[in-house]
């Protein structure tokens, strides 16, 4: 792996290893349901208990979600969100958070038009963490991850339940912040998580890499997140989080008094559920 100095990702691990708990992962889409809504939910996560923030980059043709993120991609882009606006987004944040770790994740192509070196040195700028871009394969390196390392940010990959031993090796080359552990095979939100899969999952992954190991796509419920907390470094919770969206907007897709709460107490019970020994 190349090397890069410690970053906020690497302290919030660090720091959550000594409290000896999991962290909480949770993803939105930067824009959804509108600018404002969505900005209220990013500047109100940590407070909830979000450890490390996953600010989805809308796209329109999010092929490894499922209908809730498709969903939740389309309204952002409908109310005219855009790359830019995300980065905003993340400037604004740090105005008056300057310590937990924001992601970026989605798709190559809207970086690719945004271009590639100027997108890199924007988000850099603007206080992004590391990238998770998931339909990068480790063999188009030079493309994307290692301008991005270069930046100083994270490059985030997943594994997956399929993903054997040798392709293991080949994905965690360049690969910093944290692994990502895909706990189901599938779009999001098409299943549940088991825990007892994820605890042989997590261990073998462990052998191969010293990253934390964050475990997603099927975590729904405190019940869930405690029960995969307990073998993994960090618990992603995204679709459920943008179903308390979707679920809090108006027939014609707007937002609501009941929007920005929905999800931030929703936050809360999966923060406590980590919490609890």
């Amino acid at each position: 792996m190349t090397s890069l100095k410690e970053t906020r990702i690497d302290r919030r691990f660090a720091a959550l290893k000594k409290e000896g708990r999991a962290a909480l992962v949770c993803f939105i889409t930067a824009g959804d349901p509108d600018l404002e809504t969505s900005s209220a939910i990013l500047n109100g996560l940590p407070k909830a208990g979000a450890d490390i923030i996953e600010l989805g980059m809308p796209f329109s043709d999010p092929m490894a979600d499922g209908p809730a993120i498709q969903a939740s991609s389309l309204r952002a882009l409908k109310a005219g969100h855009t790359m830019r606006k995300t980065l905003d987004m993340v400037r604004a944040f740090r105005k008056t958070d300057a310590d937990t770790p924001i992601v970026l994740m989605g798709y190559y192509n809207p970086i690719y038009v945004y271009p590639n070196e100027t997108f890199l040195d924007d988000a850099a700028a603007a206080g992004v963490d590391g990238l998770i871009v998931v339909d990068v394969p480790p063999e188009a390196d030079d493309e994307l991850c290692l301008p991005a390392i270069g930046r100083g940010l994270n490059f985030i990959r997943l594994a997956t339940p399929t993903t054997d031993d040798k392709r293991l090796k080949t994905v965690l080359k360049n690969t910093s912040g944290f692994l990502y552990y895909v706990s189901i095979t599938g779009i999001t939100g098409a299943g549940s998580a088991n825990p007892e899969d994820v605890q042989l999952q997590v261990a073998r992954l462990k052998r191969a890499t010293t990253l934390p190991v964050a475990v997603g796509f099927g975590v729904k419920t405190p019940e869930q997140a405690r029960a995969i907390g307990e073998t993994a470094d960090g618990v992603v919770v995204g679709s459920a989080l943008v179903r308390a969206i979707e679920t809090s907007l108006t027939q014609d897709g707007r937002a609501t008094g009941n929007t920005a709460g929905a999800v931030l107490s929703l936050v809360e019970g999966l923060s406590a559920a980590l919490r609890t020994s």
